[in-house]
């Protein structure tokens, strides 16, 4: 699933912060997209899930005293590719009282290869659209490409080489913590940005055996792993030599079959957690 966009609204809605530093790991063995050679997509269970989102822990330079809102999830599997789309919203309260309300909704279709990618993207404020992202993209042979723009303007950008997109990103993810790898560091694009594809780092914990889920019994014969995923500003990293600051990180539990729970989202000034609540499959597939 792809956690991005909400951090998208929330940094738009929300007067920027003081970052504490970081330096982005160093390259090191990670998957790849092996080229010309099928994806095993397994790992992807076509499914709908909902998650309570509540306020974590805010760090002392935030004026936030509550945050609650909820998110759904939706993966079908369309024969040759992926459709999801990812609904959300989310209220913030300061220190005062004021509340402001922010919603998204981010539809995507991705070829199963990971080489093509439609997506649309609607952000709201207060029950305002504040932008709307839509277009196309597309990824070569050695996983350069391009994105093509139609909206919030006509416009193509650059996929620099080794640039995945999103549900091929989860599922290289996925392949490499349970072939023992710790690091998978790559470009991502998914739509959810006018700029092109952001440079990110994901670090796993080891791969875990089944175990018993109580409320989702789907998931008990499945194995999971943990995974923290960092995105940095590709344009701050060049000009900063590689040190810069994410600008924000994902920390969630993947079960085997793409399903992703125990969602940490981390703005740096506050972090959401993300709680699934309900799962359910969809029909799907050819």
């Amino acid at each position: 699933m792809r956690l991005r966009l909400l951090i998208a609204v929330l940094l738009a809605g929300l007067a920027a912060g003081h970052a504490a530093r970081a330096q982005a790991p160093a390259a090191a063995p990670a998957a790849s997209v092996p080229q010309g050679q099928p994806i095993e997509a397994r790992h992807l269970a076509p499914h709908r899930a909902a998650y309570r989102l509540s306020l974590a822990r805010v760090r002392e330079t935030a004026n936030i005293a509550r945050a609650e809102g909820a998110m759904l999830y939706e993966i079908v599997d369309a024969c040759d590719g992926w459709a999801t789309r990812q609904r959300f919203s989310l209220t913030l309260t300061d220190g005062d009282g004021t509340e402001m309300e922010t919603a998204s909704d981010y539809a995507t279709w991705e070829t199963k290869d990971g080489r093509r990618l439609r997506f649309t993207l609607t952000q709201m404020t207060q029950g305002a659209v504040t932008q709307r992202i839509a277009g196309e993209a597309e990824i070569g042979p050695d996983g350069s490409g391009i994105a093509r723009y139609t909206e919030p303007e006509a416009k193509e950008e650059r996929l620099p080489p080794g640039t995945l997109l999103p549900n091929m990103h989860t599922i290289l993810a996925l392949n490499a913590v349970r072939e023992g790898r710790r690091l998978l560091v790559a470009p991502l694009f998914d739509g959810t940005s006018a700029e092109g594809a952001q440079d990110t780092t994901s670090v796993f914990s080891p791969w875990d055996a089944p175990r018993e889920v109580a409320g989702f019994p789907a998931l008990s014969p499945l194995g999971s792993a943990r995974m923290r995923i960092a995105f940095f500003d590709r344009e701050a990293q060049q000009q900063g030599g590689g040190a810069t600051t994410p600008s924000y990180e994902v920390s969630l539990r993947y079960w085997e079959n793409g399903v992703a729970d125990e969602l940490m989202m981390d703005f740096r000034e506050f972090v959401v957690a993300g709680q699934l609540i309900r799962l359910e499959p969809v029909p799907g597939g050819c």
